[in-house]
């Protein structure tokens, strides 16, 4: 069965403050601490890479430390990606694109 590769963005609501960085980073340590998954923080999404289940699992664990570090109320957007006709990655997908623009020259 093919991977998922999964964009989470986990944020508080209302917390005071118009920076989420520690916010953030609590949602990060959760992956950190994960086995069988690969991870990408990027400037606005995490991107996810592995079995969704597990994935899933770990969204809802993120979305909780959130709580933990302090904030009242979370906002948590997901979006998923799995193919289940072949194995892929977050590699495969961008140097694809890029195939695309660099054979459009």
């Amino acid at each position: 069965m093919g991977r998922a590769i999964v964009a989470v963005s986990v944020a508080p609501v209302g917390s005071g403050s118009p920076s989420v960085s520690r916010f953030v980073a609590a949602s990060e340590v959760v992956l950190r601490r994960a086995e069988g998954i690969r991870f990408e923080l990027g400037p606005m999404f995490t991107t996810i890479e592995g079995d969704l289940h597990i994935i899933l699992g770990l969204v809802e664990e993120m979305h909780e430390a959130v709580f933990a570090a302090g904030a009242q109320r979370v906002s948590t957007v997901v979006k998923i990606d799995e193919r289940r006709d072949r194995d892929t990655s977050m590699e495969h997908k961008v140097a694809a694109v890029r195939a695309h623009l660099d054979g459009g020259r």
